[in-house]
């Protein structure tokens, strides 16, 4: 995120594109709720009339997949109006002229025909983000989930530059991040192309000072992604460990991956609960929960926090640094003499440059922002003021490209995937929580009433679905959050296993799966007729 959450409530134009935010970030939400309250415009573009729409000023339900061709529509609108930042892209960008060279034939008319969104409603969203003194974007998977995610992300970035809405207070580029220290993850090197601290892998002088830690040579390649490693187990790949995520209900072609898993020698999975990929493993290893544990977590917006274990450990669980030292130690590796979260986190701030001000003595006395790139600095709360770190920003001429797999006679519906707020990610630990099970105890399948009366379904009855991959049964649920010819469910519950459908390609740049879009068919169940 470029900006804090405290900046959520500031915006004069808010831009929410792929994100169920009051559902999957409800606490953050709380802010985007009070600039609305204060008068801000709300701008929602999402296939479904999700609650944050109900709150929207100006509703864009594209077809799902199509955001490029949104974002380009509304760039050509902002050009062709005038309402360009002339002075923020002389000084700070460069490409502007290619860029509006480009944009000349996208026009919200030619956008409307991709997305189904009323060139109207294209114009009007463009001209209010345009205009705004300052106009904020948010997005979350909705956006890179798809083939096309890095291109969807860069369309954001070239509006953002357009306007001068980056590196001011109440403006920029906001990924919400969908699980708590996933920026932290990020920050502390789990990312194979970066050391700790976003340090490219591929430079030279960045693998002489990891070369000199670790006490080996390493190469100059790029690690592989959780994509690639699937494709090789059992064969380059023979043993894994997989720390604290059900790779089998998360990801997508579930029974590709679950092949996979099985075809490996041996198998090793870290968690707090015996989960459904735990449950393949040679060897489970528990871990301590977060009140369990002593450490620093860097949350969504680049805050870095220090946690403190509440109670003792059950039973013979470890925390996860631990557990993976000792793994290492016993495989002959040197470096991992760790005593304590506080010497693991003081070895990243000694290697991160955006870690470099911090300490564990530091961290225990207050909470930064990143980048402190050195000590007695007060935190970064807000990116990109004034200059760029790599110079000039860089607009992308960027073209439309359908999903991987479209609609046709065979599968005829869209289905799109997402996050509900009562079963957080695969319930691991909200399925063991009797009161929210009591809440959300199975999933659904939403259709358009219209969709289920055409379709010989019935609400509340079953229906199989299935796609090129494979096929499972959901019950139905009729709701005008979906629109005609697309549905929605989640992918939290095992025993409606949603990702077996899933997985019909992947972004080229990060592998990311394009779990939000998968052609299917639907028919009903002969004991629901």
């Amino acid at each position: 995120m470029s900006n804090p959450l405290e900046d959520m409530s500031k915006p004069d134009v808010i831009f929410c594109i792929g994100t169920n935010m009051t559902e999957c970030h409800p606490v953050a939400a709380t802010g985007l709720k009070k600039a609305v309250a204060r008068g801000a415009k709300l701008i929602v573009a999402d296939p479904r009339h999700i609650a944050l729409a109900e709150m929207a000023d100006v509703v864009l339900p594209l077809r799902v997949g199509t955001d490029v061709a949104l974002l380009l529509g509304m760039a050509h609108v902002i050009d062709r109006e005038g309402l360009v930042d002339e002075a923020f892209v002389s000084e700070r960008t460069e490409g502007i002229e290619a860029f509006r060279e480009h944009l000349a034939r996208f026009t919200p008319e030619w956008a409307e025909g991709l997305t189904g969104v009323p060139a109207a409603d294209i114009v009007q969203a463009a001209v209010w983000y345009g205009e705004a003194e300052r106009g904020a974007i948010y997005y979350t998977l909705g956006i890179t989930e798809h083939i096309c995610g890095v291109d969807n992300v860069q369309s954001l970035s070239n509006l953002a530059l357009m306007t001068g809405n980056i590196g001011r207070e109440g403006t920029g580029i906001n990924p919400m991040r969908g699980q708590n220290n996933i920026q932290g993850a990020g920050d502390a090197g789990a990312l194979p192309n970066n050391y700790p601290g976003f340090q490219a892998v591929t430079d030279p002088a960045h693998q002489a000072k990891f070369a000199e830690l670790y006490g080996h040579e390493i190469d100059l390649e790029k690690g592989m992604t959780k994509v690639t490693a699937l494709e090789l187990c059992g064969d380059k790949i023979r043993a894994m460990l997989i720390d604290g995520e059900n790779t089998v209900v998360t990801d997508p072609d579930r029974s590709h991956c679950e092949h996979a898993l099985k075809s490996l020698d041996h198998l090793v999975v870290i968690d707090l609960f015996l989960t459904e990929t735990a449950a393949l493993a040679d060897v489970a290893l528990p871990a301590t929960a977060w009140g369990e544990t002593d450490g620093v977590c860097t949350n969504t917006e680049r805050r870095v926090q220090r946690l403190r274990a509440a109670v003792e450990p059950a039973g013979d669980a470890r925390p996860d640094w631990w557990i993976v030292s000792q793994i290492a130690k016993r495989c002959g590796f040197p470096g991992f003499d760790f005593e304590s979260a506080e010497d693991v986190f003081n070895e990243l701030c000694s290697l991160s440059p955006i870690y470099a001000g911090l300490d564990w003595d530091v961290i225990d006395k207050g909470e930064f922002h990143w980048p402190v790139p050195e000590r007695g600095h007060p935190g970064t709360p807000i990116l990109h003021q004034g200059v760029f770190e790599n110079g000039r920003g860089l607009f992308r001429s960027l073209e439309y490209r359908d999903p991987a797999e479209t609609i046709d006679d065979e599968f005829p519906v869209w289905l799109t995937t997402g996050r509900r707020l009562a079963s957080y990610h695969t319930r691991t630990q909200t399925g063991r929580s009797h009161g929210i099970d009591y809440l959300l105890p199975e999933e659904t399948l939403e259709i358009h009433p219209d969709d289920v009366a055409d379709w010989g379904l019935q609400d509340g009855g079953l229906c199989r679905m299935t796609s090129a991959r494979g096929s499972v049964e959901i019950k139905v649920a009729a709701t005008n959050r979906s629109p005609r010819g697309t549905v929605f469910t989640s992918f939290s519950f095992n025993d409606t296993p949603v990702n077996y459908l899933t997985g019909s390609g992947y972004d080229p740049v990060t592998q990311t799966a394009e779990l939000k879009v998968c052609p299917v068919r639907l028919e009903a169940l002969p004991e629901s007729l």
